[in-house]
């Protein structure tokens, strides 16, 4: 993609955050059980959030970035790292830690097959399954691809952290709910209840993965 079509897809994008969030009230992105309010600011750090950050232990580290579905891209690099990464250094994949943050595009994906079909996500994020527009997480089981253990149910069992962005869950759920005619909060408290068991939702996306730098992490642009 040029220069000026990022530009326009940047600026087409902060346009439906800022109306989307004016007309569902959502100028706090950030949910309140995340901060303690005093004076406005936010002290403290969410305790699951912490947790997951502690989980990056491994010996090599890699996060990968994934603001958009790009091929899928998000959940193949992951296991060509860890499967090189072992061969090279004679390391197993819990010797390892990936880190994949799904954010902005790709974060429908960090819904299961229900919340598919019942929020039309194929047609809210232009993902086709064949020539019609998915009704299913296409990255939940394995890809159809000559590399055994794709997939973000195969990646989570070997230990792969994945992260979801809540600013992105926020914004793109209440755009959901308004082009339905439904509740955004309530839409959004689906969301999170229809999230891949084993995904922690975090702050934000580029939180996350600066988290995940400060702890070791070498960093990938996956999407």
């Amino acid at each position: 993609m040029d220069d000026s079509k990022r530009s326009t897809h940047r600026r087409g994008f902060l346009g439906r955050i800022a109306a989307t969030a004016g007309a569902l009230g959502l100028g706090g992105l950030v949910p309140r059980s995340l901060t303690a309010e005093t004076g406005g600011r936010s002290i403290g750090i969410d305790p699951a959030y912490d947790g997951w950050l502690n989980k990056i232990t491994g010996k090599h580290k890699m996060v990968f970035d994934a603001p958009e579905p790009n091929d899928a891209m998000p959940v193949i690099w992951p296991r060509v790292w860890l499967d090189t990464t072992n061969a090279n250094y004679g390391t197993t994949d819990t010797q390892n830690s990936a880190v994949v943050i799904l954010r902005h595009g790709a974060i429908g994906f960090a819904l299961g097959d229900a919340a598919w079909e019942k929020y039309r996500l194929g047609a809210t994020f232009k993902i086709n399954d064949g020539s019609a527009p998915a009704t299913r997480n296409l990255w939940l089981k394995p890809l159809p691809l000559p590399l055994p253990g794709t997939g973000i149910e195969a990646l989570l069992a070997k230990g792969v952290l994945f992260g979801a962005c809540n600013v992105a869950l926020t914004v793109y759920s209440g755009m959901v709910a308004q082009g339905m005619g439904l509740d955004g909060a309530k839409v959004k408290a689906d969301w999170i209840a229809n999230l891949i068991p084993g995904i922690q939702v975090v702050p934000s996306g580029v939180l996350a993965a600066s988290g995940a730098q400060e702890k070791g992490c070498a960093y990938c642009f996956a999407g």
